[in-house]
């Protein structure tokens, strides 16, 4: 029986961060409007599918994880959330042991909210702290100080949340080695299951980047940012944490499961705007237009942005594979492709080890510590 995941696309914030190109919006004048639109695609959805070519989704389809992203979720009322879940619920059949996810931002729950969400079913929470350090906070745009993230850890953890994740960047404006061993002791002090470490990114035409471009905030260096990660890595090994994808770190038995379906090239269904979705070889989107997707005369605002062929599906199952530290396991590939991967991809992977960028063994072939600095070098080879 197939087993896929759904991700639901709240837009809505409080604030934008400096350093975010996510489709989002401050305003939430249109929230009301924007759960109907996705309670409406909920219950369409396979017609939906049909009139855009997507295929169907089979009747016993089982759904094992959900995840609500953003944007900022948390934002908005929890019976929209809890609405959003009961439809699922009543359109699908959702696995028993589900994973549900909700990303939360620190200043925008409290109690009451925390306390549905936990009797609604959500089992999972990944709270975005970033940093520790409020004048860093400050500096890329938080809504909160890191008291209040304090306050939102600590009161999921007294209602009962298990599955908590936290968010951390490195090489922000202002962070030195100092300040993200301090962030990394603090948040380690407070055991959570599960952490999340990102390098920055500056996006185009966001407030950030113009703000380094015109000197007013500077980055750590390259060499410092390396320096960075392979810290923060080195400190959650030795803590407990596993090193189980380039970005990702958790106590055994608290991978998460969304994330890990993504990376093994599994089925997802996207729902809201600009939601992505993986559906029969199909990679495709929902446009980003808010004012025409919350119209439900626009029940086909699906964008194709992919369909996969063999050789596509294959070179993609091998970059996200090499997105997993264990990397890619050779007897899985043979089974989805009916191949080796050492026939495929012999050229490539002889240059790669040459270059000391994978390692193999007779089971998996995977990135080195110098892979993981050069990740993107190793995903190249395989476009």
């Amino acid at each position: 029986m197939k087993k896929i995941g759904i991700y639901v696309h709240i837009p809505f914030c409080k604030r934008k961060c400096k350093y975010c190109d996510f489709v989002s919006f401050e305003n939430s004048k249109y929230i009301k409007e924007y759960v109907d639109r996705l309670l409406w695609d909920i219950d369409n959805i396979q017609n939906i599918l049909i009139k855009n070519d997507i295929g169907v989704l089979e009747k016993d389809v089982i759904i094992d994880t959900i995840y609500f992203g953003g944007g900022t979720p948390s934002i908005i009322d929890s019976n929209y959330i809890i609405s959003i879940l009961d439809k699922l619920k009543e359109k699908f059949n959702i696995d028993d042991d589900a994973e549900i996810t909700i990303e939360v931002n620190p200043g925008t729950v409290n109690e009451e909210k925390l306390k549905k969400y936990y009797s609604s079913g959500i089992n999972r929470l990944s709270i975005g702290c970033q940093e520790t350090h409020d004048n860093i906070l400050k500096n890329i745009g938080r809504i909160h100080s890191f008291n209040e993230f304090l306050y939102t850890y600590n009161l999921a953890r007294k209602i009962g949340f298990k599955n908590i994740n936290v968010d951390l960047m490195l090489a922000l404006p202002g962070q030195t080695l100092t300040d993200l061993n301090e962030s990394l002791n603090s948040i380690i002090s407070l055991k959570p299951d599960h952490i999340s470490v990102y390098s920055l990114i500056l996006e185009e035409d966001t407030p950030l980047k113009r703000e380094v471009e015109k000197g007013s905030l500077e980055l750590p260096s390259d060499e410092i940012e390396r320096k960075m990660y392979h810290k923060t890595r080195e400190i959650l090994i030795q803590n407990g944490f596993v090193h189980y994808e380039i970005s990702n770190f958790a106590k055994k038995g608290f991978y998460s499961k969304h994330n890990l379906n993504c990376w093994n090239q599994k089925e997802y269904l996207g729902l809201g705007l600009a939601s992505h979705s993986y559906l029969n070889k199909k990679r495709f989107c929902n446009g980003n237009n808010l004012h025409k997707y919350i119209e439900k005369k626009y029940d086909t605002n699906i964008e194709i942005q992919e369909i996969q062929s063999k050789t596509d599906e294959i070179k993609e199952f091998v970059m996200l594979g090499f997105r997993k530290i264990d990397g890619i396991n050779k007897k899985d590939f043979y089974k989805k492709f009916n191949i080796e991967i050492n026939k495929v991809f012999e050229k490539e992977i002889l240059k790669l080890k040459s270059e000391s960028l994978i390692e193999e063994d007779e089971l998996n072939i995977r990135l080195t510590i110098k892979g993981l600095d050069f990740a993107n070098l190793v995903f190249e080879e395989f476009v």
